[in-house]
């Protein structure tokens, strides 16, 4: 009974909600990478036909799960984050556990702004598109642009992922001292915004493939690894 009973206190709950918020990011990430290192590779494989078939049938299936699983991450991420401080107190924001999380956190976000603002509005489009032109209905012209840009940001959700993931791990395993954190953060605000302004203003460069993607994953990671052991 006394296990029952701390399941449901206030630690118990944010445990569930830890749960939760890790079989959401499992759905995420998984898809994320399903989409760019499996089905992207196939597509280019598939004729006319087959790409039209995958479009009408699996990318539905395939972009619920991809897109529930990001907003539900989020969501309860939010809350558990909101949770923490609020029993941590003030302190909170001059921990270690602060600058992991938040910094894994702040990629997380913009990782999930890029699915619902431009992946998800281009793939909706794209399966609406297959599904006239099946019918006998004119193509969408104005597609081939934002397809580029929507590859661009999944791509660029693989990048921030590999650092994302480290530092959402680190919370509670990588502890340090930390002294001042402005410096810190604005960088990470320069370089994250950075990445994020390339999807609508820049190319694809060594993200065109997925050895690319995630060498500048990694090679990223350890640019956040260094500016936290320089700067904070």
């Amino acid at each position: 009974m006394q296990a029952l009973n701390t399941l449901f206190d206030m630690g118990g709950i944010q445990h569930i909600l830890r749960f939760f918020h890790t079989f959401a990011s499992l759905i995420w990430i998984g898809h994320l990478y399903y989409l760019n290192f499996v089905q992207g590779g196939y597509m280019n494989d598939l004729d006319a036909a087959g790409k039209s078939t995958a479009q009408q049938k699996l990318f539905p299936r395939a972009f619920w799960w991809f897109r529930y699983g990001a907003l539900w991450t989020m969501i309860i991420g939010i809350i558990l984050l909101l949770m923490e401080g609020g029993q941590q107190g003030a302190n909170f924001q001059w921990s270690s556990y602060w600058v992991n999380i938040l910094t894994g956190g702040l990629m997380g976000m913009v990782m999930g702004t890029n699915v619902w603002m431009v992946i998800w509005p281009t793939q909706r489009d794209v399966i609406a598109n297959a599904v006239n032109v099946a019918a006998g209905k004119p193509a969408n012209t104005t597609l081939a642009p934002r397809m580029a840009r929507a590859a661009l940001a999944s791509r660029t959700n693989v990048l921030l992922s590999i650092p994302m993931l480290f530092f959402m791990l680190s919370a509670r395993h990588w502890m340090y001292g930390v002294e001042n954190l402005a410096p810190y953060w604005i960088a990470s605000l320069l370089v994250i915004g950075g990445i994020e302004a390339n999807v609508f203003k820049g190319k694809m460069g060594p993200m065109t493939t997925v050895k690319g993607v995630l060498t500048c994953g990694f090679i990223l990671l350890v640019v956040f690894i260094l500016m936290i052991g320089l700067l904070i």
